[in-house]
């Protein structure tokens, strides 16, 4: 179930050709979703979540029972799975049916639960494929996609391919800063397990052929948009080069 276009993606609803996608990869806490949101924003494109997708599933497998780790109990689930998501980064918000589980999503319960999801290639396949719709349906120009393993097997062929890095102590600092139901150990801790299972699936920590790695362990918020922003205009700019008739 995808959501009735918001009144700023009506506004690019005429927008007929497929939309531009810059994919951006990256490890928790490296700051992508909020980087990617900004950079959507100043570009005037849409901007896909994909790992809430994966939340949203966990959460809805954690209501239904299941035992995440389980894989075919997992795969049970799947099928009578609803989700929704809003593309407009100023109006982000995800269901799971008729429900609101924006909030839900982000509890430690579903953190703990959404690699069992995510690792079923099963489920990768199924929610990859729902990934690729939302976009073409989008409405947008453009979208800004991010999660683990977009630029090697959601848009491999994306005009602007990013691995939003930054070092280990890093990212688990501002993940405790996101995080302020639960201590600086347990929330490292968690960092470093989700790290640890996702890695058995995808490779999220080194950057493929033709993947720019933008390393944030030095800069602030505004100078990380700042630097994603330079990759996308040049990897857009050569893009355009390569078909001067587009």
């Amino acid at each position: 179930m995808t959501d009735p276009l918001s009144a700023r993606e009506a506004a690019h609803a005429n927008v007929t050709t497929q939309p531009v996608v810059v994919a951006i990869d990256g490890p928790a806490g490296s700051g992508k979703s909020s980087v990617s949101k900004q950079v959507a924003r100043r570009l005037g494109y849409g901007y896909l979540d994909t790992g809430a997708a994966y939340r949203a599933l966990a959460w809805h497998a954690l209501e239904h029972g299941v035992d995440t780790s389980d894989a075919s109990s997992v795969l049970d689930v799947v099928g009578d799975f609803a989700f929704g998501i809003a593309l407009d980064p100023d109006a982000y918000s995800v269901w799971v049916g008729e429900t609101d589980v924006t909030r839900a999503i982000r509890e430690p319960r579903v953190s703990d639960a959404v690699s069992g999801v995510a690792r079923v290639p099963a489920v990768r396949q199924s929610v990859n494929a729902m990934f690729r719709s939302l976009v073409a349906g989008s409405g947008y120009a453009g979208v800004v996609i991010e999660g683990r393993d977009i630029t090697t097997v959601v848009a491999p062929d994306a005009p602007v391919r990013i691995l939003l890095t930054a070092a280990p102590e890093v990212r688990a600092a501002r993940r405790v800063g996101e995080v302020v139901s639960q201590d600086a150990a347990s929330v490292a801790a968690a960092l470093h397990r989700r790290d640890a299972a996702d890695s058995t699936v995808v490779d999220f920590m080194s950057a493929a052929p033709g993947v720019v790695v933008v390393d944030s362990t030095q800069l602030d918020f505004e100078g990380t948009v700042d630097a994603v922003l330079a990759v996308v205009r040049e990897g857009l700019d050569a893009a355009r080069a390569e078909r001067p008739d587009a």
